[in-house]
């Protein structure tokens, strides 16, 4: 029995470098564990520039911060609609898959419905013809 491809691992295969990258990245930068580390960074950078007695590199009102920010968020927000869009694709293949295989069934549904009839048709003409035989005798 030969087993096909299911429509996500189609789907995974297809993907270029530079797709998986970004969804690795999107689904990376949306999870607890990189919110949490950036807020450490973010708690140690702010202690380190307040204690800091000699060599202060980003004094308040932490405007390097703010850049490294501005740019994380300037290639974070393409990059996640990129996943975003790929997710589209995903669900629109998903969806055409789940049509696809509705449609089979739907055919398999009333080829059964056909049969089943046939056999009932067969079954009540025999019946018929066994009652015949019965009034004859």
């Amino acid at each position: 029995m030969e087993q096909t491809e299911n429509w996500h691992a189609k789907h995974k295969s297809s993907l270029k470098f530079g797709q998986r990258l970004s969804d690795t990245v999107a689904s990376g930068m949306g999870s607890w564990k990189f919110i949490i580390w950036q807020t450490i960074i973010v708690i140690l950078w702010m202690a380190a520039n307040v204690v800091g007695f000699i060599f202060h590199w980003d004094v308040y009102p932490y405007i390097l911060l703010n850049l490294v920010f501005s740019t994380q968020a300037a290639y974070a927000a393409p990059i996640i609609m990129m996943a975003q869009n790929r997710q589209n694709e995903r669900d629109r293949a998903h969806a055409e898959a789940d049509f696809k295989t509705n449609v089979e069934a739907k055919k398999e549904i009333e080829q059964l419905i056909q049969k089943l009839n046939s056999i009932e048709i067969d079954k009540l003409d025999k019946i018929l013809e066994i009652l015949e035989k019965m009034d004859t005798k």
